[in-house]
């Protein structure tokens, strides 16, 4: 755990916002030379990147506003926190999406073309997000028993988060990371062998979708509330990050045989 990169008298640089910058910097040049390469108009799909990911930033914020309303209604001093919060990763990718599509209509960029590209961007840049995850302590996971357990030991970063210390926790943001990086490069491969604009992104949503449900199985930062099903055993629960997969995933299936059954037509 390192939450503070760097501390230069009162200039303090936090591992988390550090590889969110890695990780925006790396989407986006990913997203600029594979858009150079198909002839797109690169300057305004670094455009469309940019204005996506604060959109998307807002969004994300606003659902986790929203899912904890009466929290923030109580502690009214803790809405600056929002601020150091990611927020619901989720909500943010479908604020920018709805964002992205229209600013393509509005601007006449090949929609489905871009959205490719970018759905493997997305999937190299929140993998470099979430090791900032980690190295702050949120996103944590529940006990753990198993040789890889990771105990936490940073008060500072306890208090931001509330996370465990001192107890051998799954390392869920590194699992979600590996799994994104992953996803990447298997959205890379598929990039150039492709049968139609919107297959990778269509593939984006379902694995994503799938890396998500399993991995909020061993999440340990969800309050009780957070729980549509709550049973002793976590395999037998559902969350509402688990409901959203579930969605994620159909949304993504619907899309990959709606734009197949297009082309063919």
């Amino acid at each position: 755990m390192y939450p503070i990169l760097l501390k230069i008298g009162p200039i303090t640089i936090h591992t988390y916002g550090f590889m969110m910058a890695v990780g925006v910097a790396c989407g986006l040049w990913f997203l600029f030379i594979q858009a150079k390469k198909q002839e797109l108009p690169s300057a305004k799909v670094i455009d469309v990147a940019f204005y996506t990911i604060i959109i998307s930033l807002i969004g994300a914020k606003l659902i986790l506003l929203i899912g904890n309303f009466s929290y923030y209604l109580r502690s009214p001093g803790e809405l600056f926190s929002l601020a150091r919060s990611g927020g619901v990763f989720q909500g943010g990718l479908a604020f920018g999406i709805i964002f992205a599509l229209w600013y393509f209509r509005k601007h006449k960029i090949p929609t489905w073309k871009v959205a490719d590209i970018m759905g493997a961007a997305l999937a190299l840049g929140h993998g470099f997000g979430r090791i900032g995850c980690f190295s702050a302590g949120c996103c944590y996971g529940r006990e753990c028993s198993l040789p890889w357990g990771v105990t936490f030991k940073s008060e500072y970063a306890s208090n931001l988060t509330g996370i465990q210390l001192g107890i051998p926790l799954h390392p869920t943001q590194l699992y979600e990371s590996a799994l994104n990086f992953l996803n990447f490069f298997v959205l890379f491969f598929f990039l150039k062998r492709k049968k139609f604009d919107g297959q990778i992104f269509s593939f984006y949503i379902i694995n994503y979708s799938i890396i998500r449900f399993f991995v909020e199985f061993y999440r340990g930062d969800h309050a009780d509330k957070l729980y549509l099903i709550r049973s002793t055993s976590n395999y037998l629960s559902l969350s509402l990050p688990q409901l959203f997969c579930v969605l994620g995933l159909i949304g993504g299936v619907t899309l990959f045989f709606f734009l197949k059954k297009r082309k063919s037509a």
